[in-house]
């Protein structure tokens, strides 16, 4: 087989698939080493089936939330069906058909534990226990993404706790829940659960949805508490344990107890860095991969002929299945572009560089309401230093969410450069506010003058219309 490659690509998840196919477009022999299945974290484990599992109940209830439909919801959740739903997301959890895409493009795979080996050189270890070492001429990109923290609470480990890959991918729907955590996983996995019949508790630590606007947390635990979750603020576990009826035992710092069927743990990520041979190159295994924005890792072996990358999860930048595929796509072409002797457009913005990770960056909360935004929060703003003025506007009272649900609830809010006169960022909460989001991305990161968004007329009657009101409640800017 052929162990010598342009570009070895340590990582087959949806960001190393990107990456591995703009090198490849950029006229580079491309390799991509795997242990689990082709596609990754969000195609078998986060993104894909997680919103598959929450589509549904979103559905019932917008279904329940306008009259006329309301009344022929005569029933509740078919839950084995959104389980196969979900199931048939994941393929059944098999790759055949990202190993076929990757065979069609050009990319060769090899299924096994990528380490680096030095400089330029990765070694597979397969499943048989064989060893093939993989050489670069041009490059080496790390997207071995992150992985769950499971947090040091006496008895926690040894009751087997769940992570997001066991809520995602579970068969059958515990009776209770308990969740630690209190971040966009606990939250999304808390919607979803309740809308199966599950009885959900959450312990968090201060407040839901922390670096999020205010606002935010306070509409999506209000939806929570619709949905029956039993969200305990201030609270943390310290003791677990799995008694002898199978149930989990938690001990709360207010000396209570909490019971449930099964605990999810979901308070935060670490890079999977352990064990992929960081030390043969002057890194220090378990930690993050600090990258420039060309995704460049800063090493000392990677500074007089630039060879290794790591895009995704791993660098630490920005924690999100879209912003990954963005740094992969510069990484991808980069990487070609250096290995051709090219010109390499490394100014912000340029063809080249990831420069939206550093205060661009959209996302998607996908709790009821939905929490959508881009950019820096007023309190990011204010800490960056600049001079700012919040605009806040009711979503309800924009005639086409009126008419989307009856007795609509949401806000939308605007974080203004006053010098500038741009936008900073943008949050939306609401039901199907994610939709929205784009444009707002496009304004942030296009610094589209206000005065020139005066011009951008919302169709009536959209959910859009709330950048008109937005605007109106600003004022005309001067000219």
């Amino acid at each position: 087989m052929t162990t010598t490659y342009d570009l070895v690509v340590l990582g087959g998840g949806a960001v190393g698939e990107v990456l591995a196919d703009r090198a490849k477009q950029g006229g580079l022999s491309v390799v991509v080493v795997e242990h689990e299945l082709v596609g990754g974290e969000c195609s078998y484990w986060a993104c894909m089936p997680s919103k598959a599992l929450l589509r549904s109940g979103m559905a019932l209830r917008a279904a329940k939330s306008v009259a006329g439909s309301a009344e022929a919801v005569t029933g509740g959740l078919d839950v084995a069906a959104v389980l196969a739903r979900r199931n048939s997301f994941t393929h059944d959890w098999n790759d055949e058909s990202q190993v076929d895409w990757l065979d069609g493009a050009g990319i060769d795979l090899v299924r096994g534990h990528g380490r680096l080996a030095g400089v330029r050189s990765v070694e597979v270890t397969a499943a048989d226990g064989s060893l093939i070492t993989l050489t670069a001429t041009s490059a080496v990109a790390v997207i071995t993404g992150s992985e769950p923290v499971i947090p040091d609470i006496p008895g926690l480990a040894d009751a087997s706790p769940w992570t997001s890959r066991d809520a995602t991918a579970v068969q059958s729907i515990p009776e209770s829940l308990a969740i630690i955590g209190g971040g966009v996983v606990a939250c999304e996995i808390a919607t979803a659960y309740a809308s199966f019949g599950c009885a959900v508790t959450m312990l968090v630590r201060s407040e839901i949805l922390t670096g999020t606007e205010p606002f935010a947390a306070e509409l999506v635990g209000s939806g929570l508490a619709e949905l029956g979750v039993d969200i305990r603020r201030g609270r943390s576990a310290t003791a677990v344990e799995r008694n002898a009826d199978g149930d989990v035992v938690l001990t709360i710092d207010d000396g209570s107890t909490l019971t449930a069927s099964e605990v999810l743990v979901a308070t935060g990520r670490s890079p999977r860095t352990v064990d992929i041979g960081a030390d043969s190159v002057g890194l220090t295994p378990g930690d993050w991969l600090s990258v420039d924005d060309t995704l460049l890792v800063q090493a000392e072996t990677n500074q007089d002929e630039p060879w290794l990358y790591a895009a995704g999860d791993v660098n630490h930048r920005a924690l999100l299945t879209h912003q990954g595929k963005y740094q992969a796509r510069a990484a991808g072409d980069v990487i070609a572009v250096r290995a051709a002797g090219g010109q390499v457009h490394d100014e912000p913005w340029g063809a080249h560089v990831a420069t939206a990770d550093h205060s661009a960056v959209p996302q998607v909360a996908f709790t009821d309401p939905e929490v959508a935004s881009v950019g820096l929060t007023s309190e990011a703003a204010e800490k960056a230093g600049y001079r700012i003025r919040v605009v806040d506007y009711e979503i309800g009272d924009v005639a086409g969410a009126s008419l989307q649900a009856d007795g609509y609830t949401g806000r939308a809010r605007a974080v203004v450069d006053e010098d500038r006169q741009v936008l900073l960022g943008v949050t939306f909460v609401g039901s199907d506010v994610a939709e929205m989001l784009q444009s707002a991305t496009i304004a942030v990161v296009g610094e589209v003058p206000l005065s020139r968004l005066w011009h951008a007329v919302p169709a009536y009657p959209t959910m859009s219309e709330v950048w008109l009101r937005l605007l109106e409640v600003y004022g005309r800017p001067s000219a």
